[in-house]
């Protein structure tokens, strides 16, 4: 991996050029000017595939260089690295992704080998998977078919009370069984089933599928909510509460069991528009979610004007907010104004001991992450069930240490 590092300190270039190549990496560059990087790179552009950058330099510093990097189209990955406040750093690194920059990570100097190697395999993990999804493109007839043709199969990630641990719920997320590549993520088809009007299709199948599935739990004494992902193009169509109830009552679930998770970024594109659906649907007692919460530009509007009775607080606020005051503030604020809005908050993102800790202790209502289950196909959430009532006995306990974590100033 040929590899660029700027940083106007000869001593932290020699220490970071040992550690590269202690772990593997041979053919690095190394500049003490930002002037001599750029011109290597106007030199190489493909050629480099990972630049390290030190934010505090003389003449050009990294903010400017970042600005040069999106100049000239820079398209491999780039680490910003700097002995200054973290919040400088998060900045640099928002700015680089606004202009399209692959940031691969960000790291604060004096440079340990830890974080160092987790980045690395953070970013081969990634480029594998870019070039695997850049080598295979989907049309929307073979979309079409695959939803006429069954194979959308829905994962189910399970939501559980912070207090108790009790299992509330799952959120439904839908994967593409592909005959010759296997399972795809959403991410790969659903921009496909929009632009070509497939949506409310795919919508309908998914929704129908996870009430189905609902019903079949609840028969076998497991009563679950079921969230469902909604599309902004879904809530254009006058029809669309009564599809949804007419589903829900197909599966012979109460019509509150459902869940319509709508993000917050596509409803600020018309939100008068989705107004009507979107208070007909709370009207017949369909729960409405506003996920990715603190993700897009104008939440406090949305918050006004849809009836909304959960809210999601963003991965990007939950994970490592016990170490991060900035995240824990964002977290707090989040909560206190759902609580004060008579919503239930339900924290994503939740990745391990620490993040369930601070929640609980923060009285946040009910958790979902890696944590506590991955998506999962439904033959296997009994399975996952019964392990998870031996486990949350343990982690449930107030006078566990972890209960009491506290977070750094």
């Amino acid at each position: 991996m040929k590899t660029l590092l700027i940083d106007d300190e000869p001593f932290m270039l020699e220490l970071l050029t040992r550690q590269l190549r202690n772990l593997g990496i041979k053919a690095i560059s190394s500049h003490q000017r930002a002037y001599d990087a750029l011109a290597v790179l106007q030199h190489d552009l493909n050629g480099i595939e990972l630049v390290f950058c030190d934010l505090q330099m003389p003449h050009i510093d990294g903010v400017e260089f970042v600005r040069h990097l999106a100049d000239i189209g820079y398209p491999g990955g780039l680490v910003l690295m700097s002995g200054e406040d973290n919040r400088v750093l998060q900045a640099a690194e928002r700015l680089a992704k606004a202009h399209n920059l692959n940031i691969v990570g960000i790291l604060c100097k004096p440079v340990s080998m830890d974080h160092l190697r987790a980045l690395l395999a953070c970013k081969l993990a990634n480029t594998a998977k870019a070039e695997s999804l850049a080598s295979t493109t989907y049309t929307a007839e073979e979309l079409q078919k695959a939803i006429t043709d069954g194979n959308l199969v829905n994962y189910y990630q399970p939501k559980v009370d912070l207090a108790s641990g009790a299992v509330l719920g799952v959120e439904t997320l839908v994967r593409w069984q592909h005959p010759q590549d296997g399972l795809i993520s959403p991410d790969q088809f659903i921009p496909i089933a929009e632009e070509h009007d497939l949506i409310d299709h795919l919508t309908l199948t998914v929704l129908t599928a996870a009430l189905h599935q609902g019903g079949q739990w609840r028969a076998a004494g497991l009563d679950l909510q079921i969230a469902v992902n909604v599309s902004m193009h879904n809530l254009v169509t006058l029809e669309f509460p009564d599809l949804v109830e007419q589903a829900v009552r197909a599966a012979r679930l109460p019509l509150s069991n459902l869940i319509l998770e709508v993000t917050e970024s596509r409803l600020m594109s018309d939100p008068l528009a989705s107004l009507d659906i979107l208070a007909r649907l709370r009207l017949k007692h369909i729960g409405l979610s506003i996920d990715d919460f603190g993700t897009g530009h104008s939440s406090l509007v949305q918050l006004r004007d849809i009836p909304f009775n959960e809210l999601k607080v963003d991965r990007g606020f939950v994970h490592g907010a016990c170490h991060d005051a900035s995240l824990r503030a964002i977290f707090e604020a989040s909560l206190s104004m759902g609580r004060q809005l008579g919503m239930k908050i339900v924290a994503e993102g939740v990745e391990d001991d620490a993040d369930w800790a601070f929640l609980r202790a923060s009285g946040c209502d009910v958790a979902q992450g890696y944590y506590i289950a991955k998506p999962m196909p439904a033959g296997q959430l009994f399975s996952w069930l019964n392990k998870w009532e031996k486990r949350r006995k343990e982690i449930v306990t107030e006078d566990n240490p972890l209960f009491n974590t506290t977070v750094d100033a």
